[in-house]
């Protein structure tokens, strides 16, 4: 038996009634998962674009050749992270660091035969001192002025083939399609209230929405905002953060 709604909250009704909507539901939840599966059998079926795997990218010990970023796998998974010249960690792009911490484990990649690396165009001293301060234990590259497919434009995941000493670009993706890499915006779409994001379908009388990623920059006390004590949330929880740290902004980076 239906009773009456809470403001800005689903209605309450008994299991039975809530079990027969859930289900229905379920039927268009099956229906995605079938079309997700065939776009990833479609996905497999790109052709892919052979480049020089002999390409030099400068990581930790220097520059070696994109091929080493493979760790004798045959697959390999890269996440080409955006990155401003002469910022702060707080300046870099909150998107990509999101992202990044979400992929802070590759050990069921490596399980399955695929190596994971992060690219970016910074240069290696500015981006070892944000992977030193993220405490990212990822490998990490600059790929500044390599070319594309492995340098080029920023804020893709991509996927790499290996056949001995030949290497192919796959697959690549970007903007929303990045989503796949940030568990936090799957298990918030299963929540009631979503994203909080302006741009959803909501209910009457739902929470108002905010921008797309409002929530991604933080001052010290977790409070979303854009403003000039703010960085990307992750960097609150980073190893060895101070509760209350702040840095400031600095230069014209955002």
């Amino acid at each position: 038996m239906t009773t009456t709604p809470l403001p800005g909250r689903p209605p309450v009704v008994d299991l039975d009634t809530w079990r027969a909507a859930r289900e229905e539901l379920l039927v268009r939840e099956k229906t995605h998962t079938r079309e997700g599966d065939a776009i990833a059998a479609a996905r497999r079926r790109l052709p892919m674009v052979e480049f020089d795997g002999a390409v030099e990218v400068v990581g930790a010990d220097g520059p070696v050749p994109f091929l080493e970023l493979f760790q004798g796998r045959d697959e390999l998974v890269v996440h080409q992270h955006m990155w401003y010249d002469g910022a702060p960690p707080q300046g870099q792009c909150e998107g990509c660091t999101t992202t990044a911490w979400h992929l802070r484990d590759a050990v069921y990649l490596n399980a399955r035969g695929v190596s994971f690396a992060f690219l970016t165009t910074g240069p290696w001293p500015e981006v070892a001192a944000f992977v030193d301060f993220m405490g990212y234990t990822q490998p990490w590259y600059s790929v500044r002025d390599t070319p594309p497919p492995v340098g080029g434009a920023m804020g893709y995941l991509s996927s790499f083939l290996r056949d001995g000493d030949r290497t192919f670009l796959t697959y690549s993706t970007t903007g929303r399609g990045t989503e796949r890499a940030n568990s936090a915006i799957g298990l918030l779409d299963m929540t009631p209230y979503g994203r909080g994001e302006a741009w959803e379908d909501k209910p009457e009388g739902w929470p108002e929405g905010d921008e797309p990623c409002w929530y991604w920059r933080t001052d010290a006390d977790g409070t979303a905002t854009w403003g000039p004590t703010s960085r990307p949330v992750p960097q609150w929880s980073r190893p060895g953060a101070a509760p209350v740290e702040t840095l400031g902004r600095t230069g014209d980076w955002h």
